[in-house]
């Protein structure tokens, strides 16, 4: 079994829809531990000791937001810029997340074709995130295909919503289940709720 972090990160958690759905899916999930940065860190007063030590003692860690100005949402990313010191993720010494994985479970307003050459956002999705890949891989971490749900403002209404949290946890129980295909996964740009069984071994399960 892997260990499996979660970090939630929405300023404003209490208006959301599908991000605060999703973490009332999995925030106790047995075998997975989940912050909610916001309510543990309101000032931005992050506590660096406590964040690497829990850091080491997961094997998967997922930052779960909204995506904010093509970005994550301000607390996240000086959680970033304070947390994964050199020394401890990268540089001389700093290989405390080596080998471990890194998920990014993103909503975005926009509707699919949107993130594409000729839609309104110009780029695909995945062209956004291009930061924290990078930041994975001087970690010396395994980058895994986002979990995305398009449209999330409008999920809710559709019954998309339902199935991305149901993908949601599935997929997290696959990771600390030792079912996520690794190898397989590379091959994505980005997973969705309906496209799971291509990366998942076998029926992930409470």
């Amino acid at each position: 079994m892997s260990r499996v972090l979660v970090y939630f990160a929405h300023p404003g958690r209490r208006y959301s829809r599908a991000n605060l759905t999703m973490a009332e899916a999995v925030d106790h999930l047995a075998g997975i531990s989940f912050v909610d940065l916001y309510e543990e860190y309101p000032r931005h007063d992050i506590d660096i000791e406590t964040e690497q030590a829990r850091l080491a003692d997961h094997d998967v860690i997922v930052f779960q937001f909204p995506l904010f100005w093509y970005s994550t949402p301000s607390l996240l990313k000086d959680w970033i810029d304070l947390v994964l010191e050199h020394g401890f993720a990268y540089g001389e010494g700093g290989e405390h997340l080596k080998n471990k994985a890194l998920l990014c479970a993103i909503t975005a307003s926009s509707a699919e074709e949107a993130y594409s050459p000729d839609g309104f956002q110009h780029y695909p999705l995945r062209t956004f995130l291009t930061p924290l890949e990078q930041t994975a891989r001087l970690c010396q971490m395994s980058f895994l295909p986002p979990y995305v749900l398009y449209e999330s403002l409008k999920a809710s209404e559709d019954e998309r919503l339902i199935a991305h949290t149901r993908g949601y946890k599935r997929l997290l129980i696959g990771l600390r289940e030792g079912q996520f295909d690794y190898e397989a996964a590379r091959t994505f740009d980005l997973l969705q709720a309906d496209g799971l069984d291509a990366v998942l071994k076998d029926e992930a399960r409470a």
